[in-house]
């Protein structure tokens, strides 16, 4: 799919390290839930304090990513990245050492306080990957997006197993001491592999933040897209369990499977989505495939009520598979599609936009991955699984057929009709320029008329840096002419139009 034949030393560098780094920061992310509750229920906790122990991971990340994406390029992407690699490996290690604590409140404050600053790294790590990888594959950008997330999601696997297996060979401190220090030598690696990236201090800054990145329709939907999937996945990680076991008599070994079937159908379609997504459909269109297809798939988990059918464990596997397929369509497209649009719609083609966009979809993930436990576990106790499900397929299709009225409705940006129009201006001027007067000379008047002809000069904020100035698209090199040729030659969304209205 990637197009690996053409790829510099640099790339493939960055790949390696990418996927490593992925692997093990998915695998102690992931790690303290099999074995944190049972701890802290001998310290004396209640459940609804392990809970907001999970909750504030996902409410600090959702907090603190805007902030990175907005200083990123005064930090450097490198050292935001090396540095939430080296946090987290070190809160992975620290988390360990929690069972030696033996008094109730010490334990849960410790357990808030390392799990906030995880949280803080996590967040620096996920902003910063997003970033680099539209710095260095500008062709590739949802493909490559896809592709390591495909490593993430296999972290997300074998980090339970393998934990497991070493929480029964040394006890509580065990997987996080071995797993916390394989991710913090990962992190020691990173520091010496990972490629420099050009100092961007010079870059066009400006005042953009997220607020007004959403403003833009386009990025607004991919954002509610990245929030209902990411609640669709923690309504599962907090209800499925008691589901599962409410209708089967299922071995630990087996449950587990369970958990892993979505998530490992993400890690095997994702590279498939992101394909799709650089190479034949609009972003958009990939997006409302994953709102579809997640639908069916919740629908047939419960299953739903009204299908008047009994819960059957095939039927229940077909469901999380679906599941799967449709959170990585609609992840993999709305990074690729928010990046886009917005670059389309004035925002400086830079380190900026990109940081930007980058702690847009980390804020959105963590925001549903944070309200969706906290709902579903309300509802499955007033209404049951089968109908608390019906809740996500809403959304969902809420979802759906608002990116379809925007695929229908849409026209390109102001921007590509400028931009069209000015070539049609310029080009016989340009032709008049290059003609020879009856000497065979080419003659300077031609070029002065053409320089001082009266243009249109209207554009949205920020065009100039993206389109009239040459040295600033030559200073940030092959990803702003791969969409400035996208803007100018057949812009992004005037394909989407003229594809989907004919």
């Amino acid at each position: 799919m990637l197009r690996i034949s053409n790829f510099s030393k640099r790339q493939w560098l960055t790949l390696i390290v990418f996927s490593i780094a992925d692997f093990c920061n998915a695998i102690c992310v992931s790690l303290q839930a099999p074995f944190y509750p049972k701890e802290a229920i001998k310290k004396g906790a209640t459940i609804t304090e392990c809970g907001l122990v999970f909750g504030v991971f996902e409410l600090v990340v959702f907090l603190i990513s805007p902030i990175y994406g907005k200083h990123l390029n005064k930090i450097g992407p490198k050292n935001l990245f090396n540095g939430g690699i080296f946090t987290t490996g070190l809160c992975a290690i620290l988390f360990g050492f929690l069972d030696k604590v033996d008094s109730h409140y010490p334990f849960i404050i410790l357990s808030f306080v390392i799990r906030i600053v995880e949280a803080m790294g996590n967040a620096a790590f996920l902003t910063a990957s997003f970033a680099i990888i539209a710095m260095e594959f500008p062709d590739n950008v949802a493909t490559t997006f896809a592709s390591l997330e495909t490593f993430f999601g296999l972290g997300l696997i074998v980090g339970p197993t393998i934990g497991g297996a070493l929480y029964s060979v040394g006890g509580f401190i065990t997987p996080f001491m071995v797993l916390g220090s394989t991710l913090f030598l990962s992190a020691i690696m990173t520091a010496f592999a990972l490629p420099d990236h050009p100092n961007r201090r010079n870059d066009v800054t400006s005042d953009a933040s997220i607020l007004q990145v959403l403003k833009i329709p386009g990025v607004l939907l991919a954002a509610a897209s990245i929030i209902v999937t990411s609640m669709s996945i923690g309504f599962l990680s907090a209800t499925l369990q008691p589901h599962l076991c409410k209708y089967f008599e299922l071995s630990p070994m087996v449950l587990g499977l369970m958990f892993v079937i979505n998530g490992g159908t993400y890690a095997l379609t994702a590279p498939w989505w992101g394909w799709l997504c650089d190479k034949v459909l609009p972003a958009k269109v990939v997006t409302l495939l994953g709102c579809i297809i997640l639908m069916i798939g919740f629908s047939l988990i419960g299953p739903v009520p009204f299908l008047n059918r009994p819960t059957e464990m095939h039927i229940t596997i077909l469901g999380l598979v679906l599941h799967g397929m449709g959170i990585g369509a609609q992840l993999v497209a709305s990074f690729t599609d928010a990046l886009r649009t917005a670059v389309q719609h004035g925002f400086p083609n830079n380190l900026e936009t990109y940081g930007l966009i980058s702690g847009l979809w980390t804020s959105t993930f963590a925001l549903g991955a944070f309200i969706g436990p906290s709902i579903a576990g309300m509802l499955y106790d007033i209404v049951g699984f089968g109908w608390a499900t019906v809740f996500v397929i809403v959304l969902s299709a809420v979802v759906g057929v608002a990116v379809a009225l925007f695929l229908i409705f849409s026209r390109p940006p102001r921007l590509a009709k400028d931009i069209h129009s000015l070539e049609n201006l310029l080009d016989p001027l340009v032709k008049s320029v290059m003609a020879p007067d009856r000497g065979g000379n080419v003659t300077g008047d031609h070029t002065t008329a053409a320089l001082t002809c009266p243009v249109p000069t209207e554009r949205p904020p920020g065009m100039d840096g993206i389109i009239a100035c040459n040295s600033y698209k030559n200073r940030l090199g092959t990803w702003n002419r791969k969409e400035s040729e996208l803007i100018i030659g057949s812009s992004y969304a005037a394909d989407e139009s003229r594809g989907l209205l004919g």
